[in-house]
């Protein structure tokens, strides 16, 4: 007698993770791969890196035994584009998948990975930001979400280009970086000190180069960089007016996202905020992937027990 499987993949746009567990919570297979966010990349890239994540979840596991699966994703709606969804079936029939494959947007994968419950509130901050009200597993109401150029606020990428922003101002005042500041890191990154070449530089950078100093201004403001300690304070009160812009409704409220996750004093100033502007501080998600196949469980088993959401969030 074979045992059923649901399989959850969160695809992201610097990870993909994909979890397979049984019907009753047990994990028993992950996978990881690079970007599988058919924004952020080449949907051809993003499609094999999912697979490539979900395959190795399933080493070892017959795929035919797999009865749900929901993937979360950032843009989900590109998928309707009948060339891409061409893509990702592709992968699909290859992995040797015969159930259908419900495509969510990362939102309510991010929530999922938080509480069993279908109506809250969730904020996300990785390379990218958004905030979204859900109603009984629906998206009612979004804030932010709106890209690189327009929005992302307090995103890894808003971080990166606010440490850029505050060394150009810094350069052209004729100040010179001091050494171990933010400034200073943020010049040996780019490879220059001279204002000009420095905007050229950065004009030049991809989003990913410019995210990718997101680290950078963390580790400053630790050491005691008062530009990078700003910029950590600016962001988490960006983030925060994200969310209250939603004027949440009673439920819980889920913090997810590398940035969030990751960097504690962006989470505690965020947490402090909402605790003081809503009475909650909100509950810090877990895999994104685990809440994927949590959704994948409740699609199969909608009486599912929320004991069975405890066992996929801390398997531990």
């Amino acid at each position: 007698m074979t045992t059923p499987l649901v399989l959850g993949a969160d695809a992201g746009g610097t990870t993909t993770r994909a979890v397979v567990a049984t019907l009753d919570g047990r994990i028993v297979g992950r996978g990881r791969a690079n970007a599988g966010n058919p924004v952020a990349i080449d949907p051809a890239e993003a499609a094999g890196a999912l697979a490539a994540a979900i395959g190795s979840a399933l080493a070892g596991r017959d795929p035919s035994q797999v009865v749900g699966a929901v993937v979360g994703l950032a843009g989900v709606s590109r998928l309707a584009d009948p060339a891409i969804g061409a893509l990702y079936a592709e992968h699909w029939s290859r992995l040797g998948l015969n159930c259908p494959v419900q495509p969510v947007g990362d939102a309510l994968v991010a929530f999922a990975a938080g509480t069993p419950a279908s109506t809250g509130t969730v904020l996300i901050a990785g390379t990218g930001a958004v905030a979204a009200v859900l109603h009984e597993g629906d998206i009612t109401r979004i804030a932010d979400g709106l890209g690189w150029l327009l929005g992302d606020e307090g995103s890894g990428y808003w971080l990166g280009l606010a440490a850029v922003k505050a060394t150009a101002r810094a350069l052209y005042r004729s100040t010179p970086p001091r050494g171990g500041s933010l400034g200073d890191a943020v010049c040996l990154q780019v490879g220059t000190t001279e204002p000009d070449t420095f905007v050229t530089r950065v004009y030049q950078l991809s989003r990913d180069r410019v995210a990718a100093i997101a680290p950078t201004v963390t580790r400053t403001a630790r050491e005691g960089d008062p530009d990078a300690r700003h910029i950590l304070r600016a962001a988490a009160h960006r983030l925060a007016d994200t969310l209250i812009s939603l004027h949440p409704a009673p439920g819980p409220v889920v913090l997810a996202g590398g940035v969030l996750g990751g960097v504690p004093e962006i989470r505690e100033d965020v947490q402090r905020q909402l605790a003081d502007r809503l009475g909650q501080p909100g509950i810090v998600a877990g895999d994104g992937a685990a809440g994927a196949v949590w959704l994948a469980t409740r699609l199969v088993a909608p009486r599912t027990d929320s004991l069975v959401h405890t066992r996929l969030i801390s398997p531990g």
